[in-house]
């Protein structure tokens, strides 16, 4: 069967599978993941399960030519468009890698769900001039072409999965809640999934509810800022805090804590969704020449950054989530997962009752919880059903997502 009668036979299959590929806001490589997805005799999916996941970890070059692309003082056209192309070849090499690992042949695929990589995402409405007047429109950009990977790769390829909830009056994200419902409900238990990426973002699940009670919004920074510091420290010798090390030596400064907890952001109330585009490399160096004014150490200035996304973490819980739901646990995933510093702080502030565990506890990596959620969603698009939740992204109705590429 060719990948042409795989894809028209698609929804009449009850076994499926699929390849999901995510590069987040970190930016530090590429997480692949294999699938199977078996649905029932209504097509509804009856079971998700992680045959293997691999990383791709970009090269340094890689790693500053896009993050030049997220910042309006160094993005030009012509790379933008390059790395448009380029990406995909990279993601393209992350799907061989998987193959390869798991003795997959890619005619066996059905089709390789990609996030891509996003550069810019303005999910607040902007003047813009339309035909007859002023428009008003809401807008991101994920790069990684979907021609060339589908071109490399010989499988169909389904991506760009945010613009369709933004024109439908939406954030455009979070849109892992639809999957982390279908893998983390209880009828006993509520639970919110905090993925700590670059940006921190939270679903609820109450306990024994449908989808249409799940809400989620981004918390705030994840491990953006702690990243970046270390990178500049190191000369960018080290890529991160590995397991919190050099945050734990540290004291936070809780003077220039409560300055940055000041933006306005983490008051705003849910639906929201931030990025890069906020917290970048400009934000990290007025944090830490605000530090370094005050006399702190690079170990005090990590801790207190370390400490801004604890505190934003567990604030948003207190102003947006503990008054209306019963939280039993907090399942957290994301690189974030392995900074013991970071998990001991918010484990600190946490109200006696709530448990604090990571999605390894349930028998998926950490890391290969977003890429294994976009296998569901691209499940979705090509059943032909919608995968936002418009109680958590505020768009209008329920809508498919994403383009498929033959």
């Amino acid at each position: 069967m060719n990948s042409y009668e795989r894809l028209m036979t698609y929804a009449e299959r009850r076994e499926h599978l699929l390849i999901g590929l995510m590069s987040g806001t970190s930016l530090d490589g590429i997480d692949a993941a294999l699938v199977a997805i078996a649905t029932n005799e209504a097509g509804e999916i009856a079971d998700v399960s992680l045959k293997h996941f691999c990383y791709l970890p970009y090269s340094d070059e890689l790693r500053e030519r896009i993050l030049s692309l997220c910042a309006v003082e160094t993005a030009t056209l012509d790379q933008l468009v390059l790395a448009n192309a380029g990406l995909s070849e990279w993601y393209a090499a992350a799907v061989a890698r998987v193959l390869a690992e798991a003795g997959v042949r890619a005619e066996q695929v059905d089709a390789v769900c990609s996030h891509g990589q996003t550069v810019w995402h303005a999910p607040h409405e902007a003047a813009f001039p339309g035909p007859d007047g002023e428009l008003r429109v809401r807008s991101t950009l994920q790069i990684g072409e979907l021609s060339v990977l589908a071109e490399r790769c010989g499988i169909p390829v389904v991506g760009n999965f945010r613009p369709r909830d933004l024109a439908a009056g939406g954030e455009g994200a979070p849109l892992v809640p639809y999957v982390d419902y279908m893998l983390f409900k209880s009828p006993h238990k509520g639970r919110i999934l905090q993925n700590i990426g670059g940006i921190g973002n939270a679903t609820v699940v109450p306990k024994g509810r449908a989808i249409d009670d799940v809400y989620a919004f981004d918390t705030g920074p994840g491990n953006m800022i702690m990243d970046a510091l270390v990178k500049q420290e190191t000369n960018g010798a080290e890529r991160f805090d590995e397991g919190g090390k050099r945050a734990a030596a540290g004291r936070v400064s809780e003077e220039l804590l409560q300055l940055y907890l000041q933006d306005p952001y983490y008051r705003r109330k849910p639906p929201k969704s931030t990025g890069r585009e906020v917290y970048g490399l400009s934000f990290t160096e007025q944090f830490r020449a605000d530090g370094e004014q005050r006399q702190l150490s690079f170990a005090d200035i990590l801790a207190t950054a370390t400490m801004l996304t604890a505190r934003t973490i567990v604030q948003a819980y207190e102003h947006f989530i503990f008054p209306t739901a019963a939280i039993d646990e907090v399942i957290a995933s994301g690189g974030g997962a392995h900074n013991e510093t970071l998990l001991a702080m918010i484990r600190q502030q946490l109200p006696d009752g709530v448990k604090l565990t990571t999605a390894e506890a349930f028998g998926i990596p950490d890391d290969a919880k977003e890429a294994l959620a976009f296998t569901v969603l691209g499940h979705e698009t090509l059943m032909g059903r919608p995968s936002n939740v418009p109680a958590v992204t505020g768009a209008s109705k329920p809508v498919v997502l994403g383009n498929v590429c033959w």
